[in-house]
């Protein structure tokens, strides 16, 4: 399925708990789509085009990475375009400490990706939001969706302080109640991307984008372009960050 979707994931996978919860967005998108049949609608989910191009692909992901026992679990979201991520890695990593424990019950986990902005959502609270400033720094080929479990050891906890153990295997993540639509690669020129606010047009409500800075100023955790270890020629997106800063 090669599409410019609006994807809900709802997963398990743990964290840690947080009492604060981020102000209402006042529209909750995911109630506008029906579920699909997970068995018969999906094959294997983030989203990737590296079996059409492989050392050269796009990739949008959603990841929750490990940690020790008692300490908050992360939620990772990541823009590669244009065989970043392969050989020469340049990743957009924004990371996120949630506001409830995922392992008690289920929470809906999307991803918009439309032609000009990636937004991440979290229980149709936007997290963060990755705007097309320019093609080189913005996926716009087909990509697939994927669901994985991988060994991210090496970097993902601390960088590397903290192996994964694998007397605690087998590891496992649920999905229900999955949700897609959008414009295929191949569709006619009337089919519209989705959208995650009542506004046709995209973009996020001003009570939306409020939800958005509470979340990235009490949750957020890592910045890639607040990154001052990071080379941030590969980034141009993130120069007018720094300017204001």
């Amino acid at each position: 399925m090669a599409v410019f979707p609006l994807l809900l994931l709802i997963l398990m996978v743990p964290s840690s708990s947080n009492a604060q919860w981020p102000p209402s967005p006042g529209y909750w998108p995911s109630s506008r789509f029906r579920s699909m049949n997970f068995t018969k609608d999906t094959e294997i989910f983030g989203l990737s085009n590296s079996e059409a191009h492989p050392g050269y692909h796009d990739e949008v992901d959603i990841e929750f990475l490990g940690t020790a026992f008692e300490k908050p679990y992360t939620l990772q979201t990541n823009v590669y375009s244009r065989g970043s991520g392969d050989g020469r890695i340049i990743g957009r990593e924004m990371k996120f400490h949630l506001w409830f424990d995922p392992t008690k019950t289920f929470h809906r986990y999307a991803i918009l990706w439309s032609p000009k902005e990636i937004i991440f959502l979290v229980d149709d609270v936007p997290i963060r939001r990755y705007p097309m400033k320019s093609a080189t720094t913005f996926p716009l080929r087909p990509m697939w969706v994927y669901g994985s479990i991988w060994d991210a050891s090496s970097w993902a906890t601390e960088d590397g302080k903290y192996r994964a153990d694998y007397r605690y295997q087998p590891f496992l993540a649920r999905y229900t109640n999955f949700k897609a639509s959008g414009c295929s690669a191949y569709s006619p020129a009337w089919c519209h991307p989705e959208s995650v606010s009542p506004f046709r047009s995209g973009g996020l409500t001003k009570q939306q984008s409020r939800s958005m800075r509470w979340v990235q100023r009490y949750q957020m955790v890592y910045d890639y372009c607040k990154d001052y270890r990071r080379d941030h020629s590969l980034t141009p997106e993130c120069w007018n960050v720094f300017l204001v800063v």
